[in-house]
């Protein structure tokens, strides 16, 4: 029993002894890639694809066991030809991990251009301000809106669906897109570079086969764009009256407008030197507010 465990400390030891920081990086590396495959593939399509794989393996052992001349030659084609099958079908997927990849690296400050510039934060306070107080008085009057902060993942294939307006954003010029009588209220407003910069715009719908029926168009819209961008959409629905923000493939809910705010100003605008400014930049812009809103029929 002694020797057995003298001998198992003895090879942890020379195990140890032969490792160098590179090897260490390369593990480290490895289950990194590891992990991110099996994210990508709980989270699409792929865990189908993984489930398939696992059923054409059980199908090709079973061949060579029993000896299934004609099963073994099908598995093995359908083997030879799978590769190409999969990047074929699952192209969207694929895209999407490697965009994914490429903005992994990058914090919320690069990728919205609000590191440090005292003017650039003070364009995005009032482009957030001028958002949440539009949807406040939309919401009141019981209309929807569907306005997306465009990230560093450009959306000109996006924008080239609406119309370019590049105005200053306002609480006129937002309400009055949204107003239910106006020729562009039914698309999305896009924010570029703290710029109203195109209205009437149309978003991919998600794709994702396990959202609730009772989600509406804007909501699904709303996703759809998260899931191919790293844009922020905020929805407000016509129907309910609720406020939500879709970011990271992600849909959250909120019952107030100082609540939407912010939730905005914590993604938009991260605060470089700690949470003291952050929470001082969310008292400011929740002070516009009122804490509790009475709508009709929420």
């Amino acid at each position: 029993m002694q020797s057995a465990f003298y001998n198992a400390v003895e090879t942890v030891k020379f195990l140890f002894s032969n490792i160098w920081v590179f090897d260490i990086v390369d593990i480290v590396i490895v289950a990194f890639l590891i992990y991110k495959c099996i994210t990508f593939m709980y989270d699409s399509r792929a865990q189908f694809l993984l489930k398939g794989i696992a059923v054409v393996g059980v199908a090709y052992a079973a061949s060579l066991i029993f000896n299934l001349t004609m099963l073994q030659y099908i598995v093995d084609l359908t083997i030879r030809n799978g590769a190409l099958a999969i990047i074929v079908i699952f192209t969207p997927e694929l895209r999407q991990a490697l965009e994914r990849m490429g903005r992994s690296g990058l914090s919320m400050p690069s990728i919205f251009g609000k590191g440090g510039g005292a003017d650039l934060r003070a364009e995005t306070m009032n482009a957030i301000t001028s958002v949440v107080e539009s949807l406040r008085q939309l919401r009141e009057q019981k209309m929807g809106a569907l306005v997306v902060f465009e990230g560093e993942l450009k959306l000109p294939d996006i924008i080239r669906t609406g119309t370019k307006t590049d105005a200053l954003p306002s609480v006129p010029v937002i309400a009055n897109i949204f107003f239910n009588k106006a020729p562009l209220h039914d698309g999305a407003v896009i924010i570029r570079n703290n710029r109203v910069y195109a209205a009437g715009c149309i978003l991919p719908l998600s794709q994702n086969p396990d959202l609730p029926v009772s989600l509406g168009t804007r909501h699904r819209a709303a996703l759809g764009v998260s899931e191919n961008s790293d844009a922020v959409a905020v929805v407000l629905s016509e129907e309910t009256g609720g406020l939500s923000v879709a970011y990271n493939e992600r849909l959250h809910t909120f019952d107030t407008a100082a609540e939407l705010s912010g939730e905005l100003v914590r993604i938009l605008l991260p605060d470089p030197g700690g949470s003291p400014g952050l929470n001082a930049a969310i008292g400011r812009i929740r002070g516009k507010f009122p804490a509790k809103e009475d709508v009709d029929g929420d």
